[in-house]
């Protein structure tokens, strides 16, 4: 079989793409029997198994049907990828393509076709192709501007909702793991959180290897609060400690760890290496065991905190008198610094407002998923390599729900090259803004 020749410009995606908002001319189309043809309605867009659009519209000489649409890029497609032999493609009622390349071979069972090479603007692919090939920071880098701040807005919003699913699908792990205990869960996302960036990975551990009920039985007591997370890290299996307060950690953990029948974590999991001792894994410990002491139901304490200045003091704990003067054990020092308020809002951005928002769609209570939203509007933008580069190209953000769309938007549209699932690139597309 002969094959003809497409435009290297143009893919599925994009032909998926320009039937989906009939980015063609839509006089004077003809099935390639002649038949006059009006798309009442294109479809919708079907992205699993089955044929690429259901539900369209389409007048064919005098009758209107409903039903699916599929899409190639050659007529012989069909053939190529077995759709004769495959019943989910019998109810076709159309099939579009750019290049009529081959005759039917059983024209009676297959569904009309129409040929749209001659309807699509070239212009069209020149200017997706432009948009994949760019290889600066973003395809769009030096247009995204001109876009309406109206399409932006709608557009950061969606992106931050997936960017929270993706991130709830662990946390929506650990409710059925839990039973639908979220107290346990709230703690583990914390307890994760304090470990990030490089610590995420143990800090779960020794939140698994302590489930919150146990602790609670021990909130009132500082020391023993401390004794089980220091002990169960790995961090007292020295046999001597100078300092007493770490002597005295060894032994309550001791008793602890016969009564509970706990087994510790390899000492090695934890990473000290180029980081700022207020990081630390002694200090985040220790900021963790005062967070439970302080408060004893952490999560019911989130959902009835309805500012940021609220959710702030919640987390702005400080450590007991020890962690003052030392970032380790028997390691003096002067001025510790404890996490400050720049890092309460990255766990609020990247945990508590995330489960407020899972909880909300979880008891189908959108006022949470309302709060949760209006809450990372009043938090600052975040500041790193991937926001600073879009502060460069004059996408500036005035918040952390701006900050977090982008970063969504660039891992998971820009960095792909996913610029027809985009709003901003979609609208670059049908426009022309170039």
């Amino acid at each position: 079989m002969m094959i003809a020749s497409v435009s290297p410009l143009l893919t599925e995606e994009l032909f998926q793409h320009i039937w989906k908002f009939r980015l063609f001319k839509t006089t004077g189309l003809s099935t390639t029997e002649g038949e006059p043809v009006q798309v009442i309605h294109p479809g919708t867009h079907n992205h699993h198994a089955g044929p690429d659009f259901t539900a369209a519209k389409i007048r064919i000489g005098n009758t209107l049907w409903a039903g699916n649409v599929e899409l190639h890029l050659r007529t012989s497609d069909w053939y190529r990828h077995g759709h004769q032999r495959n019943k989910q493609y019998s109810n076709v009622i159309l099939h579009v393509v750019f290049e009529h390349d081959v005759e039917y071979y059983d024209t009676e069972s297959m569904p009309p076709c129409i040929e749209l090479q001659q309807q699509i603007p070239k212009l069209i692919m020149k200017r997706y192709d432009m948009l994949r090939q760019h290889t600066a920071f973003v395809p769009c880098e030096y247009n995204a501007c001109s876009v309406p701040e109206l399409i932006w807005h709608n557009w950061k919003e969606r992106l931050l909702i997936e960017r929270w699913e993706r991130k709830t699908s662990t946390l929506q792990n650990w409710l059925l793991q839990t039973k639908y205990n979220w107290e346990e869960v709230c703690y583990r996302a914390i307890a994760q959180s304090f470990g990030m960036p490089v610590n995420a990975m143990p800090f779960l551990q020794l939140a698994q290897s302590l489930p919150h009920t146990l602790l609670a039985r021990h909130r009132p007591n500082l020391l023993q609060l401390e004794a089980l997370l220091f002990g169960q890290a790995g961090m007292l299996q020295e046999e001597v400690f100078q300092d007493a307060y770490p002597r005295q950690l060894q032994q309550e953990y001791g008793y602890l760890r016969h009564k509970y029948r706990l087994q510790p974590l390899p000492a090695h999991l934890w990473n000290w290496l180029r980081m700022r001792p207020a990081s630390f894994p002694t200090m985040r410990i220790a900021t963790l065991a005062a967070l439970i002491y302080q408060t004893p139901h952490l999560f019911s304490g989130i959902l009835e905190t309805e500012s940021i200045t609220g959710l702030e003091q919640l987390f702005a704990v400080q450590p007991s008198a020890y962690w003052q003067e030392h970032y380790r054990f028997d390691s003096a020092a002067t001025h510790t610094r404890c996490p400050g308020r720049s890092a309460v809002h990255n766990i609020l951005i990247n945990t508590i407002l995330p489960l407020l928002f899972l909880y909300g769609k979880e008891k189908g209570m959108s006022y949470y998923q309302e709060r949760a939203l209006q809450l990372m509007e009043i938090l600052p933008a975040e500041e790193n390599k991937i926001t600073n580069g879009w502060d460069q190209i004059g996408i500036m953000q005035q918040s952390a729900l701006d900050s977090q769309a982008l970063l969504q938007l660039k891992q998971h549209y820009c960095d792909e090259k996913k610029c027809l699932e985009c709003a901003v690139g979609a609208k670059l597309l049908r426009e022309g803004i170039f």
